[in-house]
């Protein structure tokens, strides 16, 4: 533990391999930039040339000036008996534009003959070639050894040949995978040791959960010399999931004394924001940053907790950015909503009343269903109205949606009204769209344009849709989340109701009056 440890982040592709987690390309960015700013030192952006998204993406990453962590490209070694300057998919890993590489090799002599069907020496090739080709061009290399852990057991010799290879070959980290995340902490110190040992330098560590152990691997790792820990937000990833990061991160940093050079105040938040941009409902129980993870309820627990919180505590919820919740008389949230009046140029002292007016709206919206981890935007408005620090643009007297089909001409049409006032004047616009979201949005610019030509800039980039209590059938509450951006700026906005155009319809109005208000 003596060598710094830096934080891989693999959510925008081994992420996106676990059942139901689906980014777009602007949700990746969104994810890469709250990464950076969390101060994530590695950033896996995908498998350049694989699909439009990774590509798309790498396009958009190469404009962008990241602060903290580095932007990096995965891909694999040049296949079996190919020239690697001849190998379309290591020329691509190059023209991804990234800083680092990692590049992805096969340890296990079973893959190397019955999956690469090459010769173990040509598999050694293989590794050292794409290595020094990438070295040669000027990119810092990472070499991710499949399978290390369960080839190491079987065949320790050519497991450790392979690491060789990738080393001599000037890798800058070698990274053991522990691939089927069936191996237990024990076998994994005792193997990092090995390979630290035989390698002379530290290695990296990437692993699953599939024995329920990912992040304890992890840990036993960095006991043993580990220099970087790989995994996911949330542990996403194929099968029941990666390295959860979220857990991890707390525990080098807080429990282990490691200092990673993260601001952890921000985890909860950056664990929700992720989600919520996945479309996953929050786990509750997550270690560190689940609502329950500092819920006590009632009888000796809450007693003593009143009295002496780390009784039940096994650290303070503030330092990861969550909040003690007591059942029975809540006291929580007030940092954050200080933390962000003060951004917004509103100081308030602790225990002001217009603090705890703020909470109680918080607490009854999210109640109702709203959620404003990836709708920062909509809470910037919520304390706003609340301080009466509101600026408002324009005022809704009324809307209207209709959706016509026309059965003899196989045609569908959705129309939308809208009413509203602006410096006194009423403003009555009629348009159509695709859908009545669409048309909602058409209308109501259509109205404001004449008086905020900027408005024109605003584009609606993606959204997303939750049903939030399933059980009520048709019923049941949505919440609809809107991410817009001016070309500069991008920002969320939420919206909950029983109805989803009037849900979809609260996002909408959010997402212009902050653009508005921020002009």
């Amino acid at each position: 533990m003596s060598v710094p440890v830096t934080i891989y982040d693999t959510t925008l592709r081994d992420g996106t391999q676990g059942t139901g987690i689906s980014f777009s390309t602007l949700d990746k960015i969104r994810v890469a930039e709250r990464l950076d700013d969390f101060g994530v030192h590695y950033i896996e952006g995908g498998w350049p040339g694989s699909n439009p998204k990774d590509a798309a993406f790498f396009q958009e990453a190469a404009k962008r000036t990241w602060k903290n962590a580095k932007i990096t490209a995965f891909g694999m070694t040049r296949r079996g008996k190919l020239k690697v300057e001849e190998d379309a998919q290591v020329q691509m890993l190059l023209d991804a534009q990234t800083p680092a590489v990692t590049i992805v090799g096969k340890t296990w002599p079973l893959h190397v003959s019955e999956v690469f069907q090459v010769s173990l020496e040509e598999n050694l090739a293989m590794i050292a070639d794409t290595v020094a080709y990438l070295k040669k061009h000027g990119r810092e290399v990472l070499y991710d050894a499949e399978h290390f852990f369960d080839s190491f057991r079987e065949d320790p010799d050519y497991s450790l040949k392979t690491l060789k290879a990738a080393s001599d070959a000037g890798a800058d980290l070698v990274v053991l995978c522990e691939t089927n995340g069936g191996a237990l902490p024990e076998w994994v110190e005792e193997v990092t040791q090995t390979v630290i040992a035989h390698l002379g330098k530290p290695v990296g560590i990437h692993t699953h959960n599939d024995g329920g152990v990912g992040v304890a691997n992890a840990l036993a790792a960095v006991r043993a010399g580990a220099c970087q820990v790989q995994g996911t937000i949330n542990g996403y990833g194929e099968r029941v999931g990666n390295c959860n990061l979220i857990t991890v991160m707390p525990n080098l940093q807080i429990k282990m004394g490691i200092n990673l050079g993260l601001d952890l105040t921000k985890l909860r938040e950056l664990a929700y924001f992720v989600d919520e941009l996945a479309n996953v409902p929050h786990d509750i129980r997550a270690p560190y940053v689940g609502l329950a993870a500092f819920t006590h309820k009632g009888g000796l627990h809450v007693h003593a907790v009143q009295k002496l919180a780390r009784t039940y505590e096994h650290v303070d919820p503030s330092l990861v950015g969550n909040e003690r919740i007591i059942t029975i008389s809540d006291m929580s949230g007030q940092s954050n909503v200080l933390v962000k009046a003060k951004a917004m140029g509103i100081p308030l002292e602790k225990g002001a009343p217009e603090v705890n007016q703020v909470l109680a709206e918080v607490k009854r919206l999210e109640s109702e269903g709203y959620e404003f981890e990836a709708a920062e935007a909509s809470f910037e408005l919520l304390i706003r109205r609340q301080l009466g620090r509101e600026i408002r643009s324009f005022e809704l007297i009324e809307y209207h949606s209709t959706h016509r089909h026309h059965p003899q001409a196989s045609l569908e049409t959705t129309e939308a009204t809208v009413k509203i006032r602006v410096d006194g004047k009423a403003e009555y616009t009629v348009d159509e769209g695709d859908g009545p979201v669409n048309a909602l949005d058409k209308a109501l610019r259509k109205a404001l344009v004449p008086h905020f030509p900027k408005i024109a800039q605003v584009r609606l980039e993606d959204y997303k849709v939750r049903i939030i209590d399933s059980g009520n059938g048709t019923a049941a509450k949505t919440r609809v989340l809107i991410v817009s951006s001016d070309g500069q700026r991008t920002w969320g906005t939420v919206g909950v109701s029983t109805n989803i155009i009037d849900a979809s319809w609260q996002a909408l109005v959010d997402s212009l009056e902050y653009f508005l208000m921020k002009s």
